[in-house]
C-alpha cells in the first residue's frame, strides 16, 4: 500500500523583496537576487526521509538461546541473539520514523545453522501433509519483513523445503541471479518494488534488488545441478538495475548473499567472485545502497565509490544471527517533477541493548521448547569428557570420532561392491573450539555442538599423490614458525585468515605436519600401514559435501571421481554410532595420525 511520508522539513515563508537601487554595488542586489531565489526554492521544495533496516545470516535464531548448551547465549563481547531481540529494535525504529516511511529486509541464510531449523526441516518437517509453519517463516511474518534475498544455506535442505518455505512467506524471496538451468530465467522474484506516499508529491518508488551467492553451484550440487544455475552478481546488477530505473524506481537497494572483500573460497573453480558486494556498488550505476551478507561480519558503513558515475554507493553488514540491525536513512529532494537520492548513512544497531518483543516469545515459545526437548535426549554414555579446545594445533580424540562414523558408514555402503576391498579413510576439520562432551550421559546437543553444520557425507575415489597434495594444502592453516621461535597457540593456526572450518585432519594415514617449512613443503612421513605412502595406490575418501563439491577449494578432491552419496546429515550418522554402541570411549575411535614438528621435533 502506498505510505505517506515521515515528514516535511520546515519552510520559512519569504518575507519582503530585496530591491535593486540605481547606482548602488551590483554585488549586493546580486546577493540579495541569490537569496530570493534560493528561499523560493526552498519553498517549493519537498523533501521526504526514508530509512531501511537490514538483517542478514539470522541462521534460524529467533531467541538469545544456545541449544547445544541449553542456556542463554553469551559471549566475551556481551552479544545477545535472535530475531525477538530484532523485533524489538524494529518496533522502536518504526516508532521514531512513522512505520510508513520504513521498509525492512534481510540479505539471506535464513532456514539453517540452529536444531531449531534443523527440527523443522528434518524431525518435524514443514515439507510434510499437514506440516508446520516453519518458526523463521512464522516469526519474520510477524515482524513485518518487506522482502528477502536467499542465502545459500537456503538450498541445503533441497528446493523442496525452500519452496515450502517460500510458499509459507509472506514475503517475497529474492534472487535476481538464481536461475532455471533450462530457460535461463529468474527462478525467484528478482526485485520488489514498493511505493511511499508523500502528501503534495508524487510517491517514492523504492525497488530492492535480491542477490544470491554464486556459490550455491558447488557447495549444494547435489540439490541444484542441471536445475538451477547461478550467474556473477556484478553481471546480473548490471541488467537489472537499469531496468528498475527504467520503470520508475527512486531509490535502488540491493540486498546481496555475498561479502564485500572480493575474494572467493572455491579458487577458480567457478569464473563468478563469491564476495563480490562491493564489486556491484564499483561497477554498476545507480544503485543507492547494499545490504551486505554472508560474510559474518560487521560493517556499520562502507562507501565505495562506482567507477562510472563517481558517486558513493553505501554498504552495510550487519552482525549475523541478529545480533546487529542495519539502518540505512536515505533523504530525498523533489525537484523538476522527480525525487533524486541527496543523502544517504548507514550505522548498526546493537540487540543486546533492548529486550525480547514479548509478541516473539508467545508465538514460537511451544516451538522452542519441543526442540529443546529434542536436542536434551541422552543417546549414550561417555567414559571420558571429549573437548576440541586444543583440536586445531593436535590430533584430539573428538575429531577422531567424527572420522570413525565416516569411515563406518562409507565402509557399510560400499559392502559388496566393487570398491569395497580399497581402503577407507576420512577427512574432519575443527568447526568449533569450545564443544565438549562430557563424561556420563551424552545428548544430541553435546553431539550436535561437534558438528554444527549440515553436511552430508560423500565417498571419493583418491589417490595416495593426491591425499599428499590434500594434506599439503590443509597445512597451509599453520603459520610459518621457525625452529628456535617461542610458540604461541593463538597466533600459530589461521594463516591467511583461512577458517578453522578449511583445516582438515584425515585419518588411517600417520603423517607429520613441519610449521617451520614454508606452505607447500610442510607434510613429512606419510605412512599408510606402517610403509611409505604408495603414489599411485587407490583410497576411498569419506569427504562431507561441502568439501566434495569444491568447498574451501582443496585440490583433487572436487574432480574426484564419485562413489556414494547420501542426504542423511553426518551430525545424524554421530548421533546414531553413539546410540548402537551405548557406550562412547576413546579406544573405539582415538588414534594420533598427525602432529606438529618443526624440523622433526615435535611441537607439543
Amino acid at each position: 500500500m502506498p505510505l505517506n511520508r515521515r515528514k516535511f522539513l520546515k519552510q520559512s515563508a519569504v518575507t519582503g523583496a530585496g530591491v535593486a537601487i540605481a547606482g548602488a554595488a551590483t554585488s549586493t542586489a546580486q546577493a540579495a537576487e541569490t537569496t530570493q531565489a534560493t528561499a523560493a526554492a526552498k519553498k517549493c521544495e519537498k523533501r521526504y526521509s526514508l530509512t531501511v533496516m537490514g538483517t542478514t545470516d539470522l541462521h534460524g535464531h529467533v531467541f538469545n538461546w544456545d541449544y547445544f548448551k541449553d542456556a542463554e547465549y553469551t559471549d566475551a563481547k556481551g552479544n545477545a541473539q535472535g530475531l525477538a531481540r530484532v523485533s524489538t529494535l524494529v518496533n522502536q525504529i518504526r516508532a521514531e520514523r512513522g512505520r510508513r516511511n520504513t521498509l525492512l529486509i534481510d540479505a539471506g541464510d535464513t532456514i539453517q545453522g540452529t536444531p531449531l531449523t534443523y527440527y523443522y526441516a528434518k524431525v518435524d518437517p514443514i515439507t510434510a501433509k499437514g506440516g508446520p509453519v516453519h518458526p523463521m517463516a512464522q516469526a519474520m511474518n510477524a515482524i513485518g519483513f518487506d522482502a528477502v534475498a536467499l542465502g545459500n544455506h537456503e538450498f541445503n535442505y533441497g528446493i523442496e523445503t525452500l519452496r515450502k518455505f517460500e510458499e509459507q512467506c509472506r514475503f517475497p524471496l529474492l534472487g535476481a541471479n538464481a536461475l532455471d538451468a533450462k530457460t535461463l530465467k529468474p527462478a525467484f522474484p528478482p526485485y520488489f518494488i514498493k511505493k511511499f506516499r508523500v502528501h503534495g508529491a508524487p510517491p517514492v518508488k523504492v525497488a530492492v534488488l535480491g542477490l544470491t551467492n554464486p556459490g550455491i553451484a558447488i557447495w549444494d550440487k547435489a540439490y541444484v545441478q542441471g536445475k538451477l544455475t547461478f550467474p556473477g552478481l556484478e553481471e546480473q546488477a548490471a541488467k537489472w538495475v537499469p531496468k528498475l530505473k527504467a520503470m520508475g524506481a527512486d531509490v535502488v537497494i540491493v540486498s546481496a548473499h555475498s561479502g564485500s572483500s572480493g575474494t572467493s573460497s572455491y579458487g577458480d573453480q567457478l569464473p563468478y567472485i563469491e564476495n563480490s558486494a562491493a564489486l556491484v556498488a564499483q561497477q554498476v550505476p545507480d544503485i543507492d545502497a547494499i545490504l551486505v551478507g554472508h560474510a559474518h561480519v560487521e560493517i556499520p558503513e562502507l562507501r565505495v565509490t562506482n567507477a562510472k558515475t563517481g558517486k558513493d554507493v553505501v554498504l552495510s553488514e550487519p552482525l549475523c544471527f541478529a545480533e546487529r540491525l542495519s539502518l540505512f536513512d536515505i533523504e530525498l529532494t523533489f525537484a523538476k517533477g522527480r525525487w533524486s537520492v541527496e543523502k544517504v548513512a548507514a550505522s548498526v544497531l546493537n540487540s543486546n541493548t533492548v529486550a525480547d518483543d514479548p509478541k516473539i516469545t508467545k508465538l514460537l515459545s511451544d516451538e522452542h521448547e519441543k526442540v529443546v526437548a529434542y536436542v536434551n535426549q541422552v543417546v549414550g554414555t561417555a567414559t571420558a569428557a571429549l573437548t576440541t579446545v586444543e583440536a586445531r594445533y593436535k590430533d584430539a580424540p573428538i575429531i577422531d570420532l567424527i572420522t570413525k562414523v565416516q569411515e563406518d558408514v562409507v565402509k557399510a555402503a560400499l559392502a559388496g561392491t566393487e570398491y569395497a576391498s580399497l581402503p577407507v579413510i576420512a577427512q574432519a576439520s575443527p568447526f568449533s573450539r569450545t564443544s565438549e562432551i562430557p563424561a556420563g550421559e551424552v545428548t544430541i546437543r553435546d553431539l550436535s555442538s561437534l558438528y554444527v553444520y549440515d553436511n552430508t557425507l560423500v565417498a571419493k575415489l583418491m589417490t595416495g599423490a593426491q591425499l599428499k597434495a590434500y594434506l599439503e594444502y590443509s597445512a597451509e592453516y599453520f603459520a610459518q614458525t621457525a625452529p628456535d621461535a617461542a610458540v604461541d597457540v593463538e597466533k600459530l593456526t589461521n594463516a591467511g585468515n583461512r577458517p578453522d572450518y578449511n583445516y582438515d585432519y584425515v585419518s588411517g594415514l600417520s603423517y607429520e605436519i613441519d610449521i617451520a617449512q614454508a606452505a607447500g613443503s610442510r607434510i613429512k612421513n606419510v605412512t599408510y600401514n606402517g610403509a611409505a605412502l604408495d603414489d599411485a595406490q587407490k583410497f576411498v575418501f569419506a569427504v562431507n559435501n561441502y568439501r566434495a563439491n569444491g568447498g574451501g577449494a582443496f585440490p583433487h578432491v572436487a574432480s574426484a571421481q564419485e562413489l556414494w552419496a547420501e542426504s542423511t546429515e553426518i551430525r545424524t550418522r554421530i548421533a546414531e554410532w553413539v546410540t548402537a554402541k551405548g557406550v562412547l570411549d576413546p579406544k573405539d575411535f582415538a588414534s594420533v595420525d598427525w602432529k606438529l614438528t618443526r624440523n622433526g621435533t615435535p611441537v607439543f
